[in-house]
């Protein structure tokens, strides 16, 4: 199955979502790249940035569900796919 690379970007408002968000990373391990968290105390917030390489459903589906938590907002950008040259 073709996968994409893609990044979600996450803001999270509520920290009473931040369990439920950590158990979806989880479930989705096998696809993550890798991950960074930046606190933002002025405003209360945090910022996250998930790299990811999955299928594009399965990105879908988890930027989705972390949307869906209360106090979460995500951003989903995929990478650019270089057309393949015919030989």
């Amino acid at each position: 199955m073709e996968t994409r690379v893609a990044l979600i970007g996450i803001v999270v408002s509520d920290k009473n979502s931040v369990i439920k968000l950590n158990d979806l990373l989880h479930q989705y391990r096998e696809y993550i790249i890798g991950r960074m968290g930046i606190p933002y105390s002025k405003e209360e917030i945090s910022i996250i940035s998930v790299a990811i390489d999955a299928p594009a459903d399965t990105i879908n589906k988890l930027s989705g569900k972390l949307g869906s938590l209360k106090g979460v907002t995500t951003k989903t950008i995929y990478s650019k796919i270089p057309e393949k040259s015919e030989n």
